[in-house]
């Protein structure tokens, strides 16, 4: 998990066909998860991505 940010985890699709979202944050040594809609999740923050060549 990225230390600063909250990150997306893998959601299950009966969530995500009714527009929710998980994600997680690591504070304090634990991780902490929650979920939101989608859209209100993605509207306040950005996107990191990694890409293996």
């Amino acid at each position: 998990f990225d230390l600063k940010t909250s990150s997306w985890i893998q959601t299950p699709a009966d969530i995500r066909k009714l527009k929710g979202a998980l994600f997680c944050d690591r504070r304090y040594d634990t991780v902490f998860l929650y979920h939101n809609g989608a859209e209100s999740y993605y509207a306040a923050r950005g996107f990191r991505g990694s890409l293996r060549v």
